[in-house]
């Protein structure tokens, strides 16, 4: 009955597709019609990926620090590094460029030093005055300029390492974006298309190369080249996974229907993520060249089908109806299977993650019914194969390819056993050298404006990414206590002596300046009062910056004065040197600060980063497993027999092992992009797997049990099919190493070099594991059970 029931559920789907394809062909394109009306939806991604479940403490923490202080990531820098900046031509431009960008509604203050104010003490009203450090009345003389330079560089240690290096003398504005839209599209806008211009327009006028960086800045333009580069994978991956199948083929008609079904298909998938509100981020915008890669073998197994069917009966009826009833249940398990690889990240609790998975399973299920419904449907309208069309089937080059495997199959077993074994050792070592890393910056296109910016950024002023440490005294007016400010001068100092983090800012550098000021600005006086200076001094600074609007340290004390926030900002480290730093901060901070009085917290976007590539590769090995598996539990349901599963898992495993004895010989470390590897390559190896046994299923009906010539049999004729499908999935996912994104780049490659040793493996091993256990696969209690005879409908499944 059951055989009955599943045999007769694909006749009944052939039988509805073939009698009524105008009426499905209208629905495809009423689905089509809806899904692309939600691309209206579509958004894309504002923040960096936080890779943290919500819940996480770090998440929780920093979040708490966003509420009380604000966006942190708000800060835009624009550095010089040139002697001809104090010029009055060079300065009067700057300061033109300045006054401009501060007057926009979208900033929220500009620290610059055409505009900058010293504090001055003035002892009527006991309090410092603001005033100009430049006498824009004079900035047309070039001596003027001159004195202002050796005024900021030696008598200004307050801006030192926020708007000047004085070894390398590099000068910098500090621009602040309005906190409201820094996650925004009115950022990207901003940025784009004003705040670029200006810079352009700048460096134009006085020939000076500006350097500009900070997270808002990074963050426009790394999502720009995301988006760009949307477009140049659809584009090269459709253009040579179709040129790939012509060539196969060399049919023109056959190639028009595949490309239609994936360009279906990315409609489809840009419909998915508008209908769930999903942003357009690193992962999720490469999906698109996903469904093209993967949807093209689709349709090259199902062509390959109708085409031996036709060869078989010359039957054009008869060989549509048989794509869809004998290889309906194997197309469906191989889809299954891949869509199950990418599904996998969705137990990650990692939003970044889950969506990825979401719309790749779809999108990847979804194609497979496009698949199976069209190409029977569009061959229906199409006259009969030519010959020319059929001779892929026996060419010269894939002969000798098969001859050559099944050689090394029959006579030379023991030798793939003992390479299969040397394979796994060396890469065992391999692997045990791989390194984690995970930084915001990693990743980024190396060859862009923007990140060679960054890299002057991080030898001049050491880094961009900001680390924020938030003290909170358990009590109202706690920080301006002068025992609290020398805690905090003793962890800034510890900070100061870590060569990967900058200068830090925090109220603590105001109070030394005010002393400063108190004593006529001499800076051998820059520090903290003494307890005897306290009360006057410290008094003199509350009233200067009572009601100042343009004050830099106001986000650095929470209104009740309780909580103090030290910000400093960090090179592009890895995440082991990043614990490192961790740890000492924390020591220190434990040592000085008494839990009883103080809670200190550290937070920010590099510390939040750092934590969330943590937290990935902990939960790699889960995500793995959970896809063995898921997939393992697929071939249960196809075979219902142990041993199977367990001779399909091997030829599968082998690959994912040399991949990552490969990451670790070539120093590729693990990272938030070459975790993605390991359980999408695995589940796309698997389909090789599923139809090599499927069709040794069959062949062993045919060969009356006979193993030897029934896995022999399947080598022959799944073999060509699993080549084309390889030789498409490398190119395929090959493509994205044309990315300017090292994680990209990574992902492709690894992937694509995964899948050609996963054939190989499934070609020559895995026929050798089935012969050397002949014994038990042939026991027809086990392995032919009319149970599993939801494959006995699949007659000479080639594959894909």
């Amino acid at each position: 009955m059951k055989k009955k029931l599943r045999v007769g559920f694909w006749e009944l789907i052939a039988r509805i597709v073939l009698k009524n394809k105008i009426v499905i062909l209208g629905v495809i394109l009423l689905i089509t019609l809806f899904l692309a009306l939600q691309w209206k939806n579509i958004r894309f991604s504002f923040t960096e990926a936080n890779l943290l479940p919500d819940n996480h403490i770090i998440n929780k923490e920093y979040n708490a620090f966003l509420e009380k202080f604000g966006e942190e990531g708000n800060l835009i820098v624009v550095g010089v590094q040139d002697d001809a900046f104090f010029t009055p031509k060079a300065f009067a431009a700057w300061n033109k460029l300045m006054t401009e960008i501060k007057g926009q509604k979208e900033i929220d203050l500009v620290v610059s030093i055409n505009d900058l104010k010293k504090l001055q003490k003035n002892d009527s009203i006991q309090s410092f005055e603001l005033i100009p450090f430049v006498d824009q009345s004079k900035i047309v003389d070039s001596n003027y300029l001159a004195f202002i330079k050796n005024d900021l560089f030696e008598k200004m240690p307050f801006y030192e390492g926020l708007l000047f290096n004085k070894k390398n003398g590099t000068i910098r504005s500090a621009i602040y974006l309005d906190k409201e839209i820094v996650n925004t599209p009115q950022r990207k806008d901003f940025i784009i298309n004003y705040f670029i211009p200006k810079i352009e327009a700048f460096e134009k006028e006085t020939g000076i190369d500006l350097r500009v960086s900070g997270m808002p800045y990074i963050r426009t333009l790394n999502a720009k080249s995301i988006t760009d580069e949307i477009s140049l994978f659809i584009g090269a991956s459709l253009l040579i996974t179709s040129l790939i199948f012509f060539f196969f083929f060399r049919s023109f008609r056959a190639t028009l229907i595949s490309i239609v079904i994936v360009i279906i298909g990315v409609m489809w998938t840009f419909g998915f993520l508008g209908l769930f509100n999903f942003e357009i981020t690193v992962l999720t915008a490469l999906v698109p060249s996903l469904v093209i890669v993967i949807g093209i073998p689709n349709c090259i197994f199902l062509t390959n089908k109708y085409q031996q069917e036709y060869i078989a009966h010359g039957n054009k009826a008869r060989a549509l109806q048989r794509v869809i009833t004998k290889v309906g249940t194997a197309t469906l398990m191989t889809n299954l299977t891949t869509a199950a690889g990418f599904a996998t990240f969705i137990i990650t609790n990692s939003e970044l993650l889950k969506e990825f998975g979401i719309i790749s399973s779809i999108s990847i299920v979804a194609l497979f019914f496009l698949c199976l419904i069209i190409i029977p449907i569009y061959y229906s309208y199409q006259p009969v194969p030519k010959e020319k069309h059929l001779k892929h089937l026996s060419r010269n080059y894939t002969k000798t390819f098969m001859a050559w495997i099944e050689k090394m199959v029959k006579h030379n077993r023991r030798h793939v056993y003992i390479v299969a074994v040397i394979l796994f050792i060396v890469s065992s070592f391999g692997a045990l050298q791989i390194k984690t890393s995970g930084s915001l910056i990693e990743d980024m296109p190396k060859n862009t404006g923007f990140y060679k910016d960054i890299l002057f950024f991080e030898k001049e002023f050491e880094g961009i990414m900001p680390l924020e440490i938030t003290i909170d005294t358990k009590r109202k007016k706690g920080v301006m206590k002068l025992s609290t400010l020398r805690k905090m001068d003793e962890l800034q100092k510890t900070i100061e002596e870590i060569p990967e983090l900058s200068k830090p800012i925090s109220i603590l550098n105001l109070v030394k300046y005010s002393k400063q000021a108190y004593y006529n600005g001499n800076p051998e006086y820059y520090e903290l009062p003494s307890s005897q200076e306290q009360n006057f001094i410290l008094s003199y600074a509350k009233n200067a910056t009572k009601n100042t609007q343009d004050n830099i340290m106001k986000s650095y004390v929470d209104s009740t004065g309780q909580v103090a926030r030290i910000t400093t900002f960090m090179r592009d480290i890895g995440t082991g040197n990043m614990a490192n730093i961790e740890q000492k901060l924390l020591d220190k901070t434990n040592k000085i600060f008494p839990a009883d009085r103080y809670n200190v917290v550290m937070t920010g976007k590099a510390l939040v980063f750092e934590k969330g590539t943590k937290y990935l590769l902990d939960n790699l090995i889960t995500s793995l497993l959970f896809a063995v598996l898921l997939i393992s539990l697929l071939m249960v349901f196809m075979f219902r027999s142990f041993k199977m599963v367990v001779v399909s898992l091997i030829p599968n495993l082998l690959p994912l092992m040399i991949t990552a004895g490969l990451m670790g010989y070539f120093g590729i470390p693990l990272k938030p992009s070459t975790i993605l590897v390991f359980s999408i390559a695995f589940g796309l190896s698997v389909d090789d797997t599923i139809h090599f046994l499927a069709q040794y299923r069959q062949e062993l009906t045919h060969n009356k049990w006979k193993i030897k010539k029934s896995v022999f049999a399947t080598i022959r004729e799944s073999g060509i099919s699993m080549f084309y499908t390889s030789v498409v999935l490398f190119a395929g996912f090959s493509v994205f190493m044309l990315s300017d994104f090292g994680g990209t780049i990574a992902l492709g490659g690894l992937i694509a070099v995964t899948l050609i040793f996963g054939m190989l493996s499934n070609l020559m091993l895995l026929p050798c594991l089935v012969l050397t256990l002949n014994k038990s696969l042939a026991n027809k209690q086990e392995f032919i059970e009319p149970k599993i005879d939801v494959l006995s409908n699949m007659e000479d499944d080639t594959d894909l």
